[in-house]
């Protein structure tokens, strides 16, 4: 479930509300265990979301760094060069 969360700070563009709010449901779905929470607990769940995101959106507008925003374009390209180098078919057993 977390591998899906991605950095959203120092990117050119910055980070959108949508990309902040589904890092959090990703977060939130994690710690609670659930991918959709019942009726009983949909309340609680949505108002940690909510939390969440706020969290995050104060963290990301506090940071700070002299490094030069990365382009999303590039790291994106890196982590589709990562996922095809790992799940890289492999031989068969006992093939020669």
């Amino acid at each position: 479930m977390c591998r899906s969360i991605k950095t959203l700070f120092n990117f050119e563009p910055p980070a959108t509300e949508e990309e902040i709010r589904a890092a959090a449901l990703q977060f939130v779905r994690k710690l609670s265990g659930f991918n959709k929470p019942s009726q009983a607990n949909e309340a609680a769940f949505t108002q940690a979301v909510d939390d969440v995101t706020a969290a995050a959106r104060v963290l990301l507008d506090s940071l700070s760094t002299t490094a030069q925003p990365r382009d999303r374009e590039v790291e994106a390209g890196k982590a589709r060069e990562r996922s095809r180098l790992r799940f890289k078919p492999r031989p068969a057993r006992g093939a020669s």
